[in-house]
């Protein structure tokens, strides 16, 4: 939803109804994500995409069609030779796709959730898709307050809802999307409510450090990647803000010290990268002490082989330990063959992309399997 909000907002500020269709749950080669969305406005226009373009007709027609009724379902699409699945996709995956109305009248906390969204202050959205509930139901979960509640109408709600917002905010803290199933009163261990949590955290942080003109190109496919882009150095006439504008900060100062102040401001976390393209030992080596102690998700270091050796040999002798020397990923990157700057950003963003998703880095071709794994 993330991608087609300020539309969305737009509708709803109208006082719009608009249809919205969120894949809720994958299996196998389903192209989408789960939380991936489409809109329809009342006036027929489409934003968004579900499926990558398999299954956006259909969709279309049903959202139209659950506007018109006013009661959101849940449509599970899949390949046209199963008679349980709607005709669409052709990957050989299966996806199950919630539709909805949203307006005023349907979704009374959408504008604080549009307004958390792009403030980045974490918001989850949990519905009920399944189960012995209502469909659509839904509860909005921050961090310390929620609103609306998954079980209108039933004594239990007060339990369920308070289970359900312990595991959003979990969820939430590690940038979790997908489903979770309950009792009828919160009971986690069993399966008679299906809710589907939507995590909207805000984006993940890329530290880029040393500011050359392969920190530019890494900053631009970070961007694309959906992170929050800093680019840190210890020189001003080489850390500008013209110099490097796909990035939404320019910080001067030196990498080390900057980096104990994200620390020190829990603004470090599990889903944290971190790249290292100074390859110089009087900023990498200080910076990179700091760096192999902290929970970052992905920290890489530029620099040949034989720098690696040396920045290793100096790491050591700073007392880091192996285990800890184990995480850095360096030299940086998959092997490509890449040369420019934006090469070599494309072979560091598939080497985050392979680590993310648990892929083998080898050719499609040479494979067998999903392609698409599980999160």
């Amino acid at each position: 939803m993330r991608d087609v909000l300020d539309d969305l907002a737009g509708w709803y500020a109208a006082g719009e109804t608009f249809g919205l269709a969120t894949v809720v749950g994958t299996f196998r080669s389903a192209p989408r994500p789960p939380g991936a969305a489409m809109a329809v406005s009342p006036t027929g226009e489409a934003v968004g995409s579900v499926s990558g373009g398999c299954v956006e007709g259909a969709v279309y027609d049903l959202a139209r069609s659950v506007m018109e009724s006013g009661r959101p379902l849940v449509q599970r699409y899949g390949v046209s030779d199963d008679d349980a699945f709607a005709v669409g996709l052709t990957c050989g995956g299966v996806l199950d796709v919630l539709v909805e109305p949203v307006g005023p009248a349907t979704y009374p906390e959408f504008p604080e959730v549009a307004a958390a969204i792009r403030a980045g202050e974490p918001v989850a959205v949990a519905t009920v898709v399944e189960g012995r509930g209502r469909i659509g139901a839904r509860r909005v979960v921050w961090l310390g307050r929620a609103a609306g509640t998954l079980a209108p109408g039933s004594p239990h709600a007060a339990r369920l809802d308070g289970a359900v917002d312990e595991d959003a905010r979990g969820m939430l803290a590690l940038g979790r999307t997908g489903l979770r199933h309950y009792g009828t009163e919160g009971q986690r261990r069993r399966n008679e409510l299906t809710v589907f949590v939507q995590s909207f955290s805000p984006p993940p942080r890329l530290l880029v450090f040393g500011a050359i003109d392969f920190a530019a190109a890494v900053a631009r496919i970070g961007r694309f990647l959906g992170h929050h882009v800093t680019v840190c150095d210890a020189r001003p006439v080489f850390a500008t803000p013209k110099r490097f504008p796909e990035a939404d900060e320019v910080v001067v100062k030196w990498p080390h010290k900057y980096l104990e102040e994200m620390v020190a401001a829990g603004r470090v976390d599990e889903r944290t990268v971190i790249c290292v393209l100074t390859h110089d030992p009087k900023f990498d080596v200080p910076l990179l002490q700091v760096a192999l102690r902290t929970p970052a998700a992905y920290i890489g270091a530029m620099g040949s082989r034989r720098t690696h050796g040396d920045r290793l040999r100096r790491l050591r002798e700073a007392g880091l330990t192996d285990s800890e020397l184990a995480r850095l990923r360096s030299p940086i990157g998959l092997d490509l063959g890449a040369r420019t700057p934006e090469e070599t950003a494309v072979s560091i963003a598939a080497e985050l992309i392979q680590l993310r998703h648990g892929g083998t880095a080898r050719p499609l071709t040479d494979t067998t399997g999903p392609i698409h794994r599980p999160a």
